[in-house]
């Protein structure tokens, strides 16, 4: 009864529009102090920030925001998209194929689904209108393609699955790799079906000779380097998660200095703007930490266990009810907050199913991108139309075939795990 009130409570502070942070921790301070008691309550809340706040893993998430920023800085993603057009951009669609693949690269060296967004609508959208694609399209893909830093590691969201779920961080990031190359290739393969239905809506690109691909490879050189001093170090066992989110920070700066984008102000200013990301992700936890305690109390969580096992329901049946409930949540709320809130809910009862946690990680991850592209929310469309100064309808409308790609694609990593579990089996 209290732990449906709690939630209750939850709920209409969310509907207010409080901090996702101070509603969990309000929440589940007051079902504590029902619960249990004052001497219960100032116990918690005496512990449990500074135990949060002081877990190892999670300098990972300030050390690859701060990494994100100084890559901004040193406008890699601008070039890696000018390398890609050279490849692809000769073929009808090519810049928004470009676009595609560019977003996997710069999610592999940032982790920030939003700046991913932000960047792709200051470098790819320009060059596709430029070139008479039609917006809709050309909105749609730069929305999608921006989802991708949430997949391919180094990803926050999987970080933050990992702290909470307590994964493995490592085998968490790695997971990502493979069902982000395909999500880079449904994105791909949507494109083609667009443009094959509309040849209108995207011109044929400039064609360029092999020595002019071969040479433009030469731009790619810093994210490389990267991407091997975050994936692979962390892949081949030579630094920790923690380790190799220090190093792509310093990595990602050297990179800045080298080519002359990084003074003092710009230092100052992407420090400043990782240290707000990094302090609101780490309160959300610690909100999350005290309404998981009084989860825990309570038993809701096992009660909820055993409501579910009672129904004799197949197992998938379950796991496509709790997708269905991931899309839904993404519609109206942050991505960040639907891991933090469900994850100490759902993880036992899909551990009791049966289904791997790491699987289960990626899976709703790969959902949660959904909810960043559809309305009301969907914070990434809301960045393409700030970015372009159009009507975020026109931008949803663009996203909608690439939104139904991606639940075709969930419904297959769903149906074969191995998809997801066989690269971390061999770290």
């Amino acid at each position: 009864m209290i732990a449906g009130l709690m939630i209750l409570l939850l709920l209409l502070l969310l509907a207010l529009g409080l901090p996702v942070a101070f509603v969990m921790g309000v929440s589940g301070a007051v079902g504590l102090l029902i619960f249990g008691g004052p001497q219960v309550v100032v116990g918690i809340l005496s512990t449990s920030p500074m135990s949060t706040a002081s877990t190892y893993e999670l300098v990972t998430i300030p050390m690859f925001i701060l990494m994100a920023e100084f890559v901004i800085t040193s406008q890699i993603a601008d070039e890696m998209f000018d390398t890609i057009v050279v490849w692809v951009g000769r073929v009808r669609g090519g810049l928004a194929i470009a676009t595609a693949f560019a977003g996997a690269g710069f999610g592999a060296i940032s982790g920030s689904s939003t700046a991913g967004a932000a960047t792709l609508a200051s470098t790819a959208l320009p060059a596709m209108i430029r070139h008479g694609y039609n917006r809709k399209m050309a909105n749609g893909v730069v929305a999608i393609s921006g989802t991708l830093a949430m997949l391919i590691p180094p990803s926050v969201a999987a970080i933050l699955y990992a702290l909470v779920a307590d994964q493995d961080l490592g085998k968490m990031l790695i997971a990502g790799i493979i069902p982000g190359i395909l999500v880079a290739l449904t994105i791909a393969a949507t494109i083609v079906f667009l443009v094959w239905r509309h040849p209108d809506s995207a011109p044929m690109g400039k064609s360029y000779s092999l020595r002019d691909k071969f040479l433009s490879l030469k731009i790619t050189g810093a994210m490389m380097f990267l991407i091997l001093m975050v994936t692979g170090v962390i892949y081949l066992g030579v630094a920790t998660p923690t380790e190799a989110s220090s190093i792509g920070a310093l990595s990602a700066f050297l990179i800045a200095w080298y080519r002359g984008r990084m003074t003092w102000a710009v230092f100052y200013r992407a420090v400043t703007s990782a240290a707000r990301t990094s302090a609101m992700i780490t309160m959300i936890i610690v909100g999350a930490h005290i309404f998981g305690y009084f989860m825990t109390i309570t038993q809701y969580t096992q009660q909820f266990i055993v409501f579910i096992g009672g129904l004799n329901l197949h197992p998938y049946v379950i796991l496509t009810i709790i997708i269905f409930l991931y899309i839904i949540l993404g519609m109206f709320m942050d991505q960040i907050a639907i891991l933090i809130l469900t994850v100490p809910i759902l993880l036992p009862l899909i551990l009791s199913l049966g289904f791997d946690p790491i699987w289960f990680g990626i899976l709703i991850i790969l959902t949660a991108e959904v909810g960043m592209v559809t309305p009301p929310i969907g914070m990434n469309c809301f960045v393409v139309a700030r970015y372009t100064g159009r009507p975020a309808e026109e931008v949803f409308i663009g996203v909608f075939p690439h939104v139904v790609a991606h639940v075709l694609l969930i419904v297959f990593i769903a149906a074969v795990p191995e998809i997801v579990l066989w690269l971390p089996s061999t770290m």
